[in-house]
């Protein structure tokens, strides 16, 4: 049996290129809509890239191991993060018409593999975490539970997408932790301070819970309007979302979650003491968020998904913007 193309797939590699055999595996794993990776990496290349430029330091080849390593966890967890929301909304999901015909619902996968297929892709990704120091492990581990509570979210809340957020940039605390080393919490004048691995006392770990929060309702924001292609049959089905709780208000809706999502980016910046360039590509980031809170068509399901995915664009804006913010300028 042939695998056709998902409707919010577009044209891709999987369906041009891959053998017929693997295409269900890989669609299982969504590798062929590779913006989810994006979206998922992009926090933990911010966390690192803010956590160098907080300690005023060059990189190391630890530092590069580091970048290829989140990358290729990306892959892996988005894909067993997939497969097990897959499994958990199997019956959902075969009463919509976006995602009926994905593998599990379709039946092109049983239950019990997509179960092994997300124990490999954890399994992988697990050794690539024990390369990490002690901090992010216990943040990788504890990320397990934000992950398998997410696909239950749209049974019990309006905002689901909320939830998505706490779990999608988590990386950015993880990325943080392990390019500045191991954090031991200390009392220093009643302030809740940091000492990193090299010696220094600042504020680090507020600097990146700043980051985390603006990547929280940056997803909030991309999310919902990710939502808006489903609000009719997520009515039908009983699924709630944030798009149909904010109802006609969606375009304000995103526009306040954008608005926070500058204003903890810019508050991330200032505690780490990022150069003026800094605020030049925060403008740059800010600009392409409200270029989308703009184009919102509530009714437009297909220009919604071309808004989603422009995020990817807008999270690489915020990281060249984190690295331009480390560069000092001469007076």
């Amino acid at each position: 049996m042939t695998s056709a193309p998902l409707p919010d797939a577009g044209s891709n590699w999987v369906d041009r290129h891959a053998p017929e055999g693997l295409k269900p595996w890989l669609k299982l794993g969504r590798f062929d809509r590779p913006i989810g990776i994006w979206l998922l990496l992009l926090p933990g290349w911010q966390g690192i890239a803010l956590a160098l430029a907080s300690e005023r330091r060059t990189s190391s080849v630890y530092d590069l191991w580091l970048v290829a390593g989140f990358a290729i966890g990306a892959c892996l967890m988005r894909a067993a993060g997939c497969a097990f929301n897959d499994i958990v909304d199997r019956d959902i999901d075969v009463k919509v018409a976006r995602t009926a015909a994905r593998p599990v619902a379709s039946g092109r996968i049983s239950v019990k593999k997509a179960l092994a297929f997300t124990a490999a892709c954890s399994l992988v990704s697990l050794l690539i975490l024990l390369t990490l120091n002690l901090t992010a492990i216990l943040l990788g581990a504890a990320s397990l539970l934000l992950v398998a509570a997410y696909p239950f979210m749209k049974r019990i809340t309006w905002w689901p997408q909320a939830w998505l957020g706490l779990t999608f940039n988590w990386g950015a605390l993880m990325g943080f932790a392990a390019a500045a080393g191991s954090w031991a919490v200390v009392l220093d004048t009643g302030n809740l301070n940091v000492v990193s691995a090299f010696g220094a006392t600042s504020p680090l770990a507020l600097t990146a819970l700043a980051l985390y929060a603006g990547g929280v309702f940056w997803t909030l924001g991309y999310d919902t309007i990710y939502a808006l292609q489903d609000i009719e049959d997520d009515a039908m089905v009983g699924v709630k979302s944030s798009a149909r709780r904010l109802g006609s208000n969606v375009r304000l809706g995103v526009g306040v979650f954008y608005l926070l999502a500058v204003v903890f980016a810019a508050l991330a910046g200032l505690l780490a003491g990022l150069g003026p360039l800094f605020y030049v590509g925060l403008t740059g980031y800010a600009l392409h968020l409200s270029w989308q809170t703009r184009s919102i068509r509530p009714d437009d399901g297909p220009f919604a998904l071309a808004l989603f995915k422009s995020n990817r664009e807008a999270g690489l804006v915020l990281l060249l913007a984190i690295i331009l913010g480390s560069v000092q300028l001469p007076l």
